[in-house]
């Protein structure tokens, strides 16, 4: 028996959330007809949930919030409703623990339930899968994972199917969770359905579309939009390039590669390594904001495009690309032509009720001065929004007046000069509006890329006063010139790109931009010894967050020190940027270091020696004999006291390259060296010596050498020292005690993913295939069983190189699965991967790889296996991959099946 409607059902329950769609527009339309079928609307929801024991908790204006002990019951509500409603409802149901107090509900499943049903549209039934897997009965549809704003885990939805239901919606509006970095729209699109239509249809017969119009007119928000729409169509995601924050043309194709985890292969450029690792992928891409960058965006999408068919590209700037296969696609502003029931007094309508709330043009006393208001703004987004952010605090004809005697420039004949002079005095007005103290802030932080913290406003403004910057910042934000997202945790501003623009040009006009920008290089260079102490204990995966979120700022700070003479501030940056980058696999700093050396040489700069091991990392790109002179122009350093000694024991880490040439015996004598001369645990530089030990053959004392080194891991705070400790107890123990090892480097990959070291983790992955690889290993049971487990490590490693653009790193696991393949009979594939994974590093670090190559030579005869090898070493780093995964799949089926 049902429950009686007046009972709030407890425990877990079962909730309906409904909303009308487009019902801003149609009560602007037309009011009475809304207020009747509104009326009607009500009726019905509240017959419904009541006739089949629902509690109806909560009217939302166009919508109900509705409880149900009964899954089943919830979805007969929604199907029996929508049967009978006239307007366009949108419903979603969602299951879960609430509490009840005072005839209302709170938990995290009704915000469940309100994302579900605003990812749908009017007529259509959307259930989350707490609900779902709860029926029985029902004819549903599987809409797959989908992203819904502010639930941080993928929620599968599924859509219902009935009699009498409609069945064919638009896509929804939450993105398919897979790859890509593109985030769910926080505010609706007004005005644009047309637009996106046929962008989207656009898009589906070009390979590049560039969106062009004035700044403000929505370019990049119709891009966003309508990939969303797509998203289904392309797998290996949705990748949005904010190009913004590129002030240097020549960093563009580094923060594209930056954001895809891509890094430059040998004998190619950045640029090219990008192009390369498109081939085969089926992406959208979006270059956003190219105008300021135009020939470097142009140039990469140029490159992108000759190597791949299967990538659609979108670019939004104030002009085209000017390349062979773009297609233009002038984004309009909104319509303004149809008064009140235009899209842009639509669009300033749901903007004025977030500040207003209650705001409504039928009870707005000044409902002519709204429609001015967007005339003579033409219709441009941002100029309207801006307007309605007033309206917090004034009157809509107190705004038009201003603008009356703002736009006066908008009379004459050249409409796009007027178009670009319109969004510009609407910013200006803005400006106009602020205090003295306030303007010059605003110009202040026009230096910054990709936003800022607090502690950074108050250097930029060089104000002692944490205060006083605060109450400033708070009223730009409230005045919508600086947007705060809270979203990490901790507060983080930015401001519009043409905003920023805006406040640049009032700071050049001022004379004060050289002293903003050497601010903003002080602060970002002065923040090196408080980041490495952060990082030197548990804050680790703090600091690493703050070097990731921080690195555009950091780019553009080095590059005006590095410009204007700032050399010990520049220094400071190449180096702790090369410091972090290495253990979050960002290699763009090894070309600032390498632009200080030649400074920091002729004048025997005290941090040489430093920059001399930091360089080192290039081998990482494949530039390994770059690398090797840098790490030995840094020894020749080390005897002479004149030059800053190397932290973190780093000199014995980055001694690895010694072993990448080929010379692991060399890493020994240095590493012994270390110990031999160096205070305290050095456990760092004794776990290199494990490593170098194991490398050059000398098991048996590797194994000595450990001893201590598992009781480092768990003394130290330092997440990083802990990752070294457990690699080199591991790696020496990997053919006397393979369980002890798999512990040590399962521990190890634990550490690295919590802390967010993406180096340790891609290592330790390696190694867990190495483990896991031997065949006289009982830790896995069956050697079925172990080949699986192995196949499971080196897939992953292989991509997270790859991923990186280690191109060096990458061949260790592949080395172990040429390995696997020759052990499970595949000795021609295993000869191909051979070919490409054979550096030197391989064969000194893996002496049982030159063991695998005799027996290929036995099998396939010298002649077949030289023929194979070249295959394999002509072949691209992403042309081995995909050879590698398709071996590692098969290899896989067939393992399972023979299980």
């Amino acid at each position: 028996m049902s429950a009686p409607a007046e009972a709030a059902p407890a425990g877990v329950v079962t909730f309906l959330f409904t909303d009308v769609e487009g019902s801003t527009r149609r009560w602007e339309t037309d009011a009475e007809a809304m207020r009747a079928a509104l009326a009607a609307h009500d009726e019905t929801l509240r017959e419904t949930v009541a006739a089949h024991g629902g509690f109806l908790f909560k009217h939302t204006g166009d919508g109900i919030c509705a409880a149900f002990s009964s899954p089943s019951s919830a979805v007969e509500t929604a199907i029996t409703a929508q049967r009978a409603l006239k307007l366009p409802v949108r419903m979603g149901l969602a299951t879960g623990e609430a509490e009840v107090r005072g005839g209302d509900y709170f938990g995290t499943v009704l915000n469940r339930a309100a994302r579900v049903m605003a990812a749908g549209h009017g007529g259509q039934i959307l259930v989350a899968e707490s609900t779902a897997v709860l029926l029985s009965g029902v004819d549903m549809v599987s809409l797959g994972p989908r992203r819904l704003r502010d639930v941080p885990i993928p929620v599968v939805l599924y859509q219902v199917r009935a009699p009498g239901l409609a069945t064919d919606f638009p896509p929804l509006r939450a993105l398919v969770a897979g790859p890509g970095n593109l985030r769910r729209a926080t505010t609706s699109l007004i005005g644009r359905e047309s637009h996106v239509e046929e962008l989207a249809s656009t898009v589906s017969t070009h390979r590049l579309v560039t969106l062009t119009g004035v700044g403000g007119v929505g370019k990049t928000r119709l891009a966003t939009e309508v990939a969303a729409r797509l998203a289904d169509e392309y797998p290996d995601g949705i990748w949005l390039f904010e190009l913004a924050a590129v002030t240097d043309p020549a960093a563009v194709p580094d923060a594209v590669a930056a954001t895809l985890g891509i890094a430059q292969q040998p004998g190619k450029t950045t640029a090219e390594s990008v192009a390369a690792a498109q081939e085969g992928r089926i992406r959208f891409l979006i270059f956003d904001n190219c105008e300021h960058v135009r020939d470097a965006a142009a140039e990469l999408i140029d490159a992108i495009l000759a190597d791949s068919d299967t990538v659609r590209i979108v670019a939004t700037s104030r002009e085209g690309l000017g390349l062979a296969d773009e297609q233009l696609w002038l984004v309009p502003s909104l319509d303004v032509r149809s008064g009140v029931n235009s899209s842009a007094v639509a669009l300033f309508a749901e903007r004025t009720n977030a500040v207003s709330p209650g705001f409504s043009l039928e009870r707005a006393e000044d409902i002519d001065a709204v429609v001015e208001i967007c005339r003579r703004l033409d219709g441009i987004p941002l100029a309207i929004e801006l307007a309605a952010s007033r309206m917090a605090s004034m009157t809509a004809r107190e705004i038009r007046d201003r603008l009356d005697q703002r736009f006066r420039l908008l009379i004459g004949s050249r409409r796009g000069i007027e178009r670009h002079h319109t969004l510009r005095h609407a910013v200006g007005w803005s400006y106009d509006l602020l205090s003295e103290a306030e303007k010059v802030l605003l110009a202040r932080y026009s230096v910054f890329s990709g936003g800022f913290d607090l502690r950074s406003a108050c250097a930029v403004a060089e104000s002692d006063d944490e205060f006083a910057t605060l109450n400033l910042l708070d009223a730009l934000v409230r005045k919508s010139l600086l947007n705060a997202d809270r979203s990490g945790g901790s507060t983080r501003f930015s401001m519009l790109e043409t905003i920023r623009q805006f406040a640049e040009d009032q700071l050049v006009a001022a004379g004060t931009a050289d002293a903003a920008r050497a601010a903003h290089a002080r602060y970002f260079a002065s923040r090196e010894a408080d980041l490495l102490a952060l990082w030197d204990g548990p804050g680790q995966r703090d600091a690493y967050g703050w070097f990731t979120t921080e690195f555009a700022n950091l780019r553009a700070a080095y590059r005006w020190a590095a410009d204007h003479g700032e050399l010990n501030a520049a220094i400071s940056m190449a180096w702790y940027a090369m410091f972090f980058g290495v253990w979050v696999e960002q290699y763009e700093s090894v070309v600032w270091c390498e632009e200080m050396i030649k400074l920091a040489r002729p004048v025997r700069h005290p941090r040489l020696r430093q920059l001399y091991v930091a360089a080192a990392q290039s081998f990482a790109t494949g530039r390994v004999v770059d690398a090797l002179a840098y790490f030995e122009a840094g020894e020749q350093l080390s005897e002479s006291d004149d030059f800053d000694a190397v932290t973190y024991e780093g000199e014995y880490s980055s001694g690895v390259v010694l072993s990448v040439a080929g010379h692991p015996e060399q890493w020994v004598d240095l590493c012994r060296r270390g110990i031999a001369e160096g205070t305290g645990a050095r456990v760092i530089t004794r776990a290199c010596l494990c490593i170098a030990l194991y490398q050059s053959g000398k098991w048996d004392e590797a194994r000595a050498v450990s001893e201590g080194l598992l009781a480092a891991a768990a003394s130290t705070d330092n997440p990083n020292t802990a990752c070294f400790a457990l690699l080199g107890y591991g790696t020496s123990h990997i053919n006397s005690d393979p369980v002890a090892a798999y512990h040590a480097f399962s521990r190890a990959l634990t550490i690295a993913r919590e802390t967010g070291n993406r180096q340790m983790e891609s290592t330790m992955l390696t190694m867990l295939g190495i483990v896991a690889a031997n065949e006289n290993d009982p830790f896995f049971g069956a050697a079925g069983d172990n080949n699986i487990g192995a196949l499971e490590y080196l897939s992953v490693a292989i991509r997270r190189y790859h991923d990186a653009g280690n191109v060096v790193m990458i061949q260790n696991p592949l080395a172990v699965l040429a390995a696997l393949l020759d052990r499970l009979g595949r000795q021609r594939q295993a000869a191909i991967v051979t070919g490409f994974a054979l550096s030197e590093m391989v064969r000194a670090g893996y002496p049982q790889i030159i063991a695998m190559i005799t027996h290929l030579r036995e099998v396939l005869g010298e002649q077949t296996y030289e023929s194979l090898a070249r295959e394999g070493e002509a072949m691209t780093v992403a042309a081995i991959v995909t050879y590698a995964y398709d071996q590692i799949d098969q290899l896989r089926t067939e393992l399972e099946h023979h299980g």
